[in-house]
């Protein structure tokens, strides 16, 4: 089982973690939400729990637990600015299938 961040999705975290003043790592997950299934569910990570994994990828943690372990075992984390906009980018070797809208997706079990 892995998670990975790129150096630039790690850089964001720890420049968010520092602004927060607080927190562990980043917390990665899945809801069951949206057309396609499930959406991420992405947060601050400020302890960490009996069931989660923790990950450690250029000095930032990342937790996921158990429930949603599966869903994303190989999922890549990036950070991208593109133009104005920047955001983090799932690029997980798990999804099947997506929305046209990018907030759901579908994976096969």
């Amino acid at each position: 089982m892995s998670v990975t961040l790129t150096e630039s999705a790690a850089v964001q975290v720890q420049d968010q973690l520092a602004k927060r003043g607080k927190g562990l790592g980043l917390r990665l997950g899945v809801r069951e939400s949206g057309c396609s299934g499930y959406a991420y569910v992405i947060d601050f990570a400020d302890k960490v729990d009996d069931s989660d994994t923790v990950f450690s990828e250029h000095g930032v943690k990342v937790i996921v637990n158990e429930d949603s372990l599966s869903f994303l075992d190989g999922l890549e984390l990036d950070f991208a600015r593109e133009g104005i906009n920047s955001a983090f980018k799932f690029n997980n070797p798990n999804v099947k299938d997506a929305c046209g809208c990018g907030e759901s997706f579908t994976v096969e079990p």
